[in-house]
């Protein structure tokens, strides 16, 4: 893909074109920074949801899931430091009133914030860019100044007084401090042994104040997360090892390794000892795709302060008391999904002159395994025998069954939802049982007898 507009541009206008993602309330006029799932979306999200769940909990003996509440006590936020310190440095155009995040619009300049900065810096940073700086709406360089603004949020749940902003709840702004906070209740009630790993999917929610970037940045996003407690001594080495292992899971899920790259945290937290992020090349540059972090054993210590309960581990063989550290692995559904989409959309010229798009998406990924079409719709003899493959084959596979417009065109559709092989039911099958099977990438047709199916695409989608 091209790292331009140009091609974001096509990326979105084709997402909504074919019911991949659709902006969120758009016949009121949108809602910024939310998005929905199109038909087709919400199968590529599920089978990404599950191709995760599967080499994350599936293959490891020592991880179990989760699956903790969007509301929690105020005081989860308060101990975690989101209700103090979860902000983003607020600026507002002084000619159009639009409101901006300064250290976005000093990114876009090559002038870049660190996250520990104070407001003072920030403005600082501000007043000596002055002039460079652009509204993204007007083009003007005249901003107020920046102030911290926070992230979470607020609800009025379970508060029926009139002024409910007293005392908030929120939705949570990140997953892992339900893993956090149940860690106790999972190691009593399972026989999980530290090492151990929790892991989680789930929605989370920022009050962003920007929408950019597509589903990149979203209000409303999906967290994908695990945390793995360990012994304070192996910490660096389990968070080496899982560093490699989230490589290999992109490269196994079908992205481009030069699509991919490491970058490496400089100024960490007080409490974390390494954080790297693996990015990806998106059509507006290499950004954050998942961040592996070694986080210590703040989260743990700061629930046991606010909560005055113990989260300690008692090694059952040594007797030794001690509270366990924490590796983090965190990446957005939303920005998988971004970045699997961006990686199989093809443009490409065939042999006759003409032109198709098509998404090579990996076949375990795809949202349609399989497509079926009778020769012609108009004979029903043709149209019963393609219905009766499709009732056989779906009960195994996402599959859809197509008979509107020529074959030519059909393939075209599915090549652009990107559906792995189609299956046409001719005049042939009727009298020998064999079918067309035609790979979308290398569009060659294969003969199939109708009873061989099953083993066919079993060897292919069940390797």
């Amino acid at each position: 893909m091209t790292n331009d507009i140009d091609t974001m541009n096509k990326i979105v206008s084709f997402a909504k074109r074919r019911g991949f993602v659709f902006p969120s309330s758009e016949i009121y006029g949108g809602f910024g920074a939310v998005y929905d799932f199109g038909p087709y979306g919400t199968e590529l999200a599920k089978n990404i949801r599950e191709f995760w769940w599967k080499k994350m909990v599936q293959e490891n003996d020592n991880i179990v899931g989760l699956d903790s509440s969007i509301f929690m006590s105020p005081k989860v936020w308060e101990a975690s430091g989101h209700v103090g310190g979860f902000s983003d440095p607020l600026s507002e155009c002084k000619q159009c009133h639009t409101r901006v995040r300064v250290d976005h619009l000093l990114e876009d300049i090559g002038v870049f914030a660190d996250e520990k900065m104070t407001e003072g810096e920030i403005n600082e940073l501000l007043l000596e860019n002055k002039e460079k700086l652009r509204c993204p709406k007007c083009g003007s360089s005249n901003f107020s100044e920046a102030k911290s603004f926070n992230l979470l949020v607020q609800s009025n749940l379970g508060n029926f007084t009139s002024d409910w902003n007293k005392e908030p709840t929120y939705l949570r702004g990140e997953t892992c401090q339900g893993i956090y906070v149940n860690f106790k209740n999972v190691l009593d009630s399972t026989r999980v042994k530290v090492p151990f790993g929790i892991a989680q999917i789930g929605k989370a929610f920022r009050n962003e104040i920007t929408a950019r970037q597509f589903i990149f940045r979203k209000r409303e996003f999906e967290q994908m997360e695990m945390q793995m407690f360990v012994h304070p001594d192996d910490a660096m080495d389990t968070y080496e090892k899982w560093r490699e292992k989230r490589w290999q899971y992109y490269l196994e899920m079908g992205i481009k390794e030069e699509n991919l790259k490491w970058h490496e945290h400089e100024n960490l937290v007080f409490y974390a000892k390494a954080a790297w992020d693996i990015e990806y090349k998106f059509p507006f540059g290499f950004k954050e795709l998942e961040g592996i972090h070694a986080r210590g054993d703040y989260d743990l210590t700061q629930h046991a302060k606010y909560s005055g309960k113990k989260l300690e581990y008692r090694n059952p063989q040594t007797g030794e008391v001690f509270v366990p550290h924490v590796v983090e692995t965190s990446v957005g559904l939303d920005r998988t999904f971004l970045a699997v989409l961006t990686d199989a959309y093809v443009e490409e010229k065939l042999e006759d002159g003409k032109s198709r798009t098509v998404l090579k998406l990996p076949a375990n990924l795809a949202p349609i395994k399989i497509a079926v079409f009778p020769l012609m719709k108009n004979k029903p003899e043709l149209v019963a025998k393609a219905r009766e493959v499709f009732d056989e084959l779906k009960m195994k596979y996402m599959c859809e069954f197509d008979d509107n417009g020529n074959v030519g065109k059909r393939y075209r559709r599915q090549d652009e939802i990107g559906t792995p092989y189609c299956i046409t039911i001719d005049f042939d099958t009727l009298e020998t049982g064999v079918v067309t099977v035609r790979d979308r990438d290398t569009m060659e047709q294969e003969k199939v007898n109708i009873k061989e199916l099953p083993s066919y695409f079993r060897d292919i989608f069940d390797k």
